[in-house]
């Protein structure tokens, strides 16, 4: 097994290229396929099926105690081996269970918490999160943004394959603009420096490198946030410049809460939450969130409608009631 996992672990991280998911995708399910395997003792997949699986997925769940979301996605990387790699159809392998998820609803910071988080950033990292607030966008969406992708006539932004691999419209915020177009010719500036010392190229998708192999050189393609340092793509090799690291917004935002004194479990992706949640507050068509947001259906939206500011529909405690 030691000489043939190589091998199998290379064709997985074909398989997941050739499907264009993300690299972070990419080293979670080779994770969990080095786990499942170690697990049984190095036996090799195409030898195991249904009941190796549910041991392993037990194994998760009792000793471990990893989460229902963890347990689901070490399944889904061990079901994307076997259909996708080895070709085995997951229905020979057998019903298998999923583990139920908890009803949880989102954190949702106040419009005042909002603010208070902001005030406590500064710079890039603030602009890049006032974006992914004022637009709701994902993390991975608002640092993939590019120069292209920006619409100041029509003020909107336009989201490249987000989740589900799917194109989006969403609203750029007016008091975003000057401070944006500022941050653009800072940006414009580094990129020409970049071409000077021979970094003219910039990560594309699909393989759009080979059929456009002088775009790099157009800003038009190059990140909106892009990072500090040049620094070796992981997949390729290339010696480029990337975008903002996820870890370095996380890291910023989760001070910037902590010295606003804020005591909720939020992050980055809660701007996202706040931006649905307060939209409909100010009495926004559930339809028009929906499709803001990019979900594929309007009862995945309507989560925030339980999160809402109770105290603006007029509801008061009893309590509050007693010395009336």
């Amino acid at each position: 097994m030691d000489a043939k996992e190589p091998k199998l672990m290379d064709r997985l991280r074909t398989m997941i290229r050739l499907k264009h998911y993300s690299l972070k995708t990419e080293k979670s399910y080779c994770y969990w396929v080095r786990q499942y395997i170690f697990f049984h003792n190095k036996k090799h997949p195409k030898d195991m099926a249904e009941d190796e699986i549910r041991d392993f997925l037990n194994y998760l769940a009792v000793d471990k105690q990893v989460a229902s979301s963890t347990q689901n996605q070490a399944l889904c990387a061990i079901i994307f081996l076997y259909r996708e790699v080895l070709q085995i159809n997951i229905e020979d392998i057998g019903k298998i269970i999923w583990a139920k998820k908890a009803k949880r609803l989102p954190v949702v910071f106040s419009k005042n918490e909002v603010q208070r988080i902001l005030q406590n950033m500064s710079g890039t990292h603030k602009l890049l999160v006032t974006l992914l607030y004022g637009g709701g966008l994902r993390l991975r969406e608002g640092l993939q943004l590019r120069f292209k992708d920006v619409d100041f006539d029509n003020n909107q932004i336009f989201i490249r394959d987000g989740k589900g691999f799917k194109d989006r419209y969403t609203i750029l915020p007016e008091s975003v603009v000057e401070p944006l177009k500022d941050h653009m010719k800072i940006v414009i500036k580094v990129h020409e420096n970049d071409i000077l010392m021979g970094y003219d190229s910039v990560y594309f998708p699909y393989a759009l490198e080979k059929k456009y192999p002088n775009a790099g050189k157009e800003i038009g393609w190059h990140f909106l946030f892009p990072g500090k340092n040049i620094s070796k793509d992981p997949q390729t090799g290339i010696v480029r410049r990337h975008h903002i690291h996820e870890r370095t917004l996380q890291r910023k935002v989760k001070n910037a809460v902590l010295q606003a004194g804020i005591y909720k479990k939020g992050g980055c992706h809660t701007f996202r939450h706040s931006f649905a949640t307060h939209l409909l507050e100010d009495g926004t068509n559930i339809r028009i969130v929906q499709e803001l947001l990019g979900h594929h259906s309007v009862e995945t939206t309507m989560v925030y409608t339980h999160v809402m500011n109770k105290s603006k529909a007029g509801i008061i405690s009893p309590v509050d009631r007693l010395n009336g």
